[in-house]
């Protein structure tokens, strides 16, 4: 320890003298589960929507059309391996260099959940959601989201979700901000999100 900081420490010991009385830490902060589930599907659209993700809400059996009906034909569009058939000509990620992940026109993935109070989907590296790369290079991201994931609040994505896989967090499509907050899109991701909620 340094001259500097032993003094510092010997003066704020001083000054709190032999007995300091440790104050009442407010625990008044969400946690999870104290927030109820209802509506959480329309909240979560509607604050996704905010971040200029494009929502559609669908029936699981409408979900390749939807995603169809969003491309259009004569795409190149990337999925993790062994997605669900989409009827339509995919390219799987079976390691693809960036090069070939910026070839693409899309990217089809699924989620690990979503958050209703801030409209953030989490994706983790896996089967479903594809690794990171796959979603972060091609400029546009379509994601399936199931109602049934969606939870009300961080703290219960949190609760929900495991330390073994690295997580990304979008909300809305890559954008930032510089001091004038000019909004740049495009600079850290996609700049395009469609967002299939389907149940």
């Amino acid at each position: 320890m340094s001259a500097a900081k032993a003094e510092i420490l010997t003066r704020i010991r001083d000054a709190l003298g032999p007995s300091p009385v440790v104050p009442e830490i407010p625990r008044g902060y969400r946690a999870a589960g104290s927030i109820a589930h209802d509506g959480v599907v329309e909240q979560f659209c509607a604050h996704v929507a905010e971040y200029r993700a494009t929502v559609h809400r669908v029936a699981d059996s409408e979900v390749a059309f939807a995603v169809r009906a969003i491309l259009g034909e004569g795409k190149r569009v990337g999925v993790p391996v062994g997605f669900r058939d989409l009827g339509m000509p995919v390219v799987e990620d079976h390691g693809l260099s960036v090069a070939e992940l910026d070839a693409l026109d899309a990217v089809v993935t699924g989620s690990a959940l979503a958050i209703a109070d801030t409209g953030t989907i989490a994706l983790v590296s896996g089967a479903a959601s594809g690794r990171r790369a796959l979603t972060l290079v091609p400029d546009h991201h379509i994601c399936l989201v199931a109602a049934s994931s969606i939870v009300p609040s961080v703290p219960d994505a949190v609760a929900a979700l495991g330390p073994d896989a690295p997580i990304t967090l979008v909300s809305g499509p890559s954008a930032t901000s510089d001091i004038e907050l000019d909004r740049v899109e495009g600079v850290h991701g996609p700049r395009v999100l469609d967002v299939i909620v389907f149940a």
